[in-house]
């Protein structure tokens, strides 16, 4: 039985070798955690951990060499065996110190044996154990982040978010002349794009917005002639949280003068294989590449999850003079076409239900009608359809789509988008059931990097189909080849935008961009309808000269979440916000005073009850 302890401790000690006949165990101290020592691998020889304090050795690097050596370590107490044994903890791993006895004891390679111990501070109990093994809520470890943090798990992540972004400073500053610059955290509104937090200023009526990034001060970098920038950047956008995203977060910003796409994504290569982890395997690069229209065809979706097949199948030349009312309706449109994808051993893994909830959430989710073939065993087609195709049409669906026996086909019709989306969606939700009944599909030791191009420069607003939004941002410059579409068809202009795409995720997104002020402005004025009176320090830069420019802005959290295989975002920041932007543990954001809010000119219409606490505080 271990009695917990939970009191900081400092202790000096001599080290003593004590051996068994058999050799006995390696060492009685506990080692590290195979990610910490992984993560300690990489810290570079000379490196002196125990500089400017007051140990002189962690309790993860003691070895045999040390023995009969007098050493001093600091940390918590793990906890307190049998009145014989302590076991100290700090960043680096685990020692185990021996109280003097009149005996020594007969097994273990190394301990420390106690001289000297101080008690530097006690703790209240506390709400959870930092053993990976005790289950804990994700809310409970938010509000007791501090705690969280001693744990291996987020010990090896902290560090190797660390050493990731000083070996990326190191590539970028040291290898490619790149100058980090900070650039202000307040600024002011800016059009499109996400919704910006406000921060209130002291005078009346005007307000700072959080940048969403540093977009426009890189360009105005560039103008200005650094060539090369870089900043670890600290960028805000005021919308929802999700497993990816939180209302603030980190990317690591880039932009580049006289450079074109393929010069951009050939520094992220080097860049992303220079700064990897030894532990995670090597990269191979160049990173594939397909474009936008290629992904939304095959994959459904413009991030595409390479590491698994059931690629979207197109039918629609087989059922083009179909009787099938519901097809025959869906290809009436000039745009209609007949999709599937094919489900290898779905008979077997796929139960009634599951094809009903599939039914169901394209129906609820994306307003699309499915219907489903399976090839049993004894090669007989079964689907509500079954009987209206002949022999031979049923033999053609099997060979244009590759069914096999027991395979499952899903298959839709209507307009291409709208198909290809659904199928997109559906295709990542059978991946989910097929890994819930035990078939690996997606390794989360493989990584599938992937550049994704040529999307389009413009969309239609949801609202107002007839005008347009950018897809990236108002500064994407068009694609060479369809420039000349700008003044007559937008729509169907490509840009020169890029994601980067891991694993079906995307982490990372550039263009080249605009740098010619009259063209700038009839975009914003002619095709966006922005106003550009918020953007004229923009234009007057880019009328001063302005080099041709381009950059990227690669998303470190996400990229950090996927190396180390987190569920969430959440895991590989030190201080994170909830679900609904909200810092549990500072209990942030708070209310505040009619009195301290009075400076910046803001009223409030309080809620009765918090009007009144206010009010009495």
């Amino acid at each position: 039985m271990y009695r917990r302890a939970a009191r900081l401790v400092w202790a000096a000690a001599t080290r003593t070798a004590i051996g068994s006949a058999s050799g006995g165990p390696a060492s009685l101290r506990a080692a590290s955690t195979t990610e910490v020592q992984a993560a300690r691998s990489r810290t570079k020889p000379s490196a002196d951990l125990n500089s400017f304090v007051l140990r002189t050795h962690t309790c993860g690097e003691l070895c045999a060499a040390h023995i009969g050596q007098e050493v001093r370590l600091c940390g918590w107490v793990q906890y307190q065996r049998q009145d014989l044994f302590i076991i100290l903890r700090d960043f680096d791993g685990l020692t185990q110190i021996v109280l003097p006895q009149e005996e020594e004891m007969s097994t273990g390679k190394i301990e420390v044996r106690l001289q000297h111990a101080e008690v530097m501070n006690r703790c209240r109990k506390l709400p959870f154990e930092t053993k990976e093994l005790v289950k804990k809520s994700e809310a409970l470890r938010m509000q007791h982040r501090y705690l969280d943090l001693r744990s291996p798990r987020m010990q090896y992540t902290m560090r190797l978010r660390s050493q990731m972004v000083m070996r990326m400073r190191e590539y970028l500053c040291n290898l490619h002349g790149f100058v980090d610059v900070e650039t202000p955290t307040l600024f002011k509104k800016t059009p499109g794009g996400a919704k910006e937090f406000v921060v209130p200023s002291r005078e009346p009526g005007k307000f700072y917005s959080l940048p969403q990034s540093p977009q426009q001060f890189k360009q105005l970098l560039m103008v200005g002639g650094l060539d090369r920038y870089f900043q670890v950047a600290r960028c805000y956008r005021d919308e929802g949280s999700k497993p990816d995203r939180q209302p603030e977060f980190t990317q690591i910003d880039i932009e580049m003068s006289f450079v074109d796409q393929m010069g951009i994504q050939k520094l992220i290569e080097g860049l992303i294989e220079y700064s990897w982890p030894k532990e995670k395997g090597p990269i191979s690069t160049p990173f594939p590449l397909m474009t936008y229209q290629e992904a939304i065809d095959n994959y459904g979706v413009d991030k595409p999850d390479t590491r698994f097949g059931m690629k979207i199948i197109d039918v629609t030349e087989m059922f083009k003079n179909t009787e099938i009312s519901f097809l025959h309706d869906a290809l009436s449109h000039t745009s209609g076409v007949v999709r599937a994808i094919s489900i290898t051993e779905g008979a077997k893994l796929l139960k009634k239900k599951d094809l009903e909830n599939l039914m169901k959430l394209a129906k609820a989710q994306m307003n699309q009608d499915l219907t489903f073939f399976v090839l049993p065993t004894d090669g007989a087609l079964k689907s509500p359809l079954a009987k209206i195709l002949t022999n031979l049409e049923q033999l053609q669906l099997c060979q244009a789509t590759n069914l096999h026996k027991d395979d499952v086909l899903i298959l839709a019709g209507g307009d291409k988008a709208k198909v290809s989306a659904a199928l997109g969606k559906l295709r990542l939700e059978c991946a989910n059931i097929l890994e819930y009944r035990g078939i690996a599909l997606r390794d989360r030791n493989t990584f599938n990097f992937l550049w994704v191009v040529d999307f389009p420069l413009f969309l239609p607003k949801e609202e107002r189909s007839e005008e347009y939004e950018s897809a990236h941002h108002p500064f994407t410059a068009p694609h060479p080849d369809d420039a000349h579409l700008i003044y007559t068809e937008p729509g169907k202009v490509r840009s020169q935008h890029y994601d980067l795409v891991l694993n079906g995720n995307e982490i990372g997104g550039g263009s080249i961009r605009i740098h010619n002020m009259e063209f700038q402005q009839y975009v914003l004025e002619s095709i966006l309808k922005e106003d550009t009176g918020l953007l004229q320090h923009l234009l007057k830069a880019l009328d001063s000269g302005a080099p041709p420019h381009g950059g990227i802005a690669l998303g470190l959290d996400r990229l950090i979440a996927l190396t180390v295989g987190a569920s969430s975002i959440r895991d590989v920041i030190a201080f994170p916000k909830s679900f609904r932007g909200h810092d549990l543990m500072c209990n942030a954001p708070d209310f505040m005073s009619a009195e301290e809010l009075s400076p910046y000119h803001i009223q409030v219409n309080w809620p009765n009850k918090i009007h009144e606490d206010s009010t009495n505080s």
